[in-house]
């Protein structure tokens, strides 16, 4: 979903997952490649899958905090409306 609550397109969707899997793929036939020895290259094989894992991680929690934010408010601004609706019928 994005920002307006709508979900994406299943062009955007496919683009990203493709993106992802072409950028991965690059990455692991350059490692392969690479004119190193062959610990090194599970060493940056390792490096990379641990920053792939990193960015999904951090990308959830940003998502998840933004959720959260939005929940909040969205209880906040309740009960100042309730609050206001009691004080209007006071008066």
């Amino acid at each position: 979903m994005n920002q307006n609550g709508q979900p994406h397109s299943g062009a955007w969707v496919a683009f990203t997952y493709v993106s992802f899997a072409a950028s991965a793929f690059l990455v692991a036939i350059g490692i392969f490649f690479l004119p190193i020895d062959f610990w090194m290259k599970g060493y940056l094989t390792m490096g990379v899958v641990m920053l792939i894992q990193t960015c999904v991680t951090l990308t959830k929690t940003i998502r998840d905090n933004h959720e959260s934010s939005r929940m909040v408010n969205r209880i906040e601004d309740a009960k100042a409306e309730r609050l206001l609706m009691e004080v209007s019928k006071a008066a």
